[in-house]
Formats: C-alpha cells, structure tokens, sequence
C-alpha cells in the first residue's frame, strides 16, 4: 500500500472525530502546518484498518492530533497532524477560541 494511503485514512478518521464530537461548535479556518506518519507493519490493499483519534497537544494558536491506526490489535502507523488556527481572509495565524481549547482539553491525552 501507498504511504500516502495512510495519511488519508488519518484525515479521515480526523474528520470523522470533528462529525462526531463537535458538529455544531463554530470552528475558526483552519491549516495544517505539520503532518507525519510512523510506519509499524505494512498494509495490503483491501485490508481492514481501525482507527483512533487523541488530541496529542494544545497550543495557543494550533492543536494537535494523534491518529492510531490499527489491523485487529496490531498498531500498524501513528499518524501526526498539527492544525494551526487561521483568519480565513489573510491566512496568517490567530489565537485559539477559549471555548474551543476548553473543549479539546476533554480529549487530551
């Protein structure tokens, strides 16, 4: 399987966590300045992934995301993906809203 294949089960599974936990909260535009993934074992095309979504770290003006995907109880990659909060107009960078790092402090791990 691709590398980058990876990386979109982790966006995935990361627009999966926002549908479920936060679908009504009003989010500012978002970046991502980061995304990395560590490979453990390989995947063959047409496997079964399951997925896991931790928010990893919390900063003034990004947030962090942990994404564990998993074959059965293998851990086959960790992916990391780092949001940073934008004005959607200039795209420079902004302040986290208060409300919104007060709710991804549930979910920090």
């Amino acid at each position: 399987m691709h590398s980058f294949a990876y990386i979109s089960y982790a966006e995935e599974a990361l627009a999966d966590f926002w549908a479920a936990h936060a679908p009504d909260m009003p989010l500012p535009a978002f970046g991502v300045s980061r995304v990395g993934c560590q490979l453990h074992r390989a995947l063959q095309v047409g496997e079964t992934v399951t997925t896991a979504v931790r928010v990893s770290k919390i900063g003034g003006k990004t947030a962090g995301f942990s994404i564990l995907m998993e074959r059965g109880t293998e851990l086959v990659a960790e992916a990391e993906i780092v949001w940073a909060a934008c004005n959607p107009d200039t795209g420079e960078p902004i302040p986290l809203p208060e409300d919104l790092r007060d709710w991804l402090y549930k979910y920090l791990e």
